[in-house]
């Protein structure tokens, strides 16, 4: 598996944009840091669309009244309610995406 980091995203864009890499790594950061604050602000739900790229959304999840505690299955927890994040990519990304496999 490749796993991909911020510095590789800053260097893809400073190549792709003819940045400096300290000027397109304030870019990148301001992007997510964005991102993040809109993800954070006091709303439940949050849905960020980037066209062709896909859709982020903060959703609520429902409360757990009888959850079982992994470690000891007859103990009965509480889950309480709680936000998660989703993405969902775009037409583009899914469609790439959903390409058989050239194994």
């Amino acid at each position: 598996m490749l796993t991909y980091i911020k510095k590789d995203i800053v260097e893809k864009v400073a190549q792709k944009t003819d940045m400096d890499p300290k000027e397109s790594a304030k870019a990148v950061n301001a992007i997510f840091e964005t991102l993040r604050e809109m993800m954070c602000q006091g709303e439940p739900q949050c849905r960020i669309e980037v066209r062709n790229f896909g859709v982020f959304e903060v959703k609520r999840t429902a409360a757990k009244p009888k959850a079982r505690n992994p470690k000891k299955p007859d103990q009965i927890i509480y889950i309480p309610p709680r936000l998660k994040t989703h993405f969902r990519p775009g037409k583009l990304l899914k469609s790439y995406l959903r390409q058989p496999l050239g194994d």
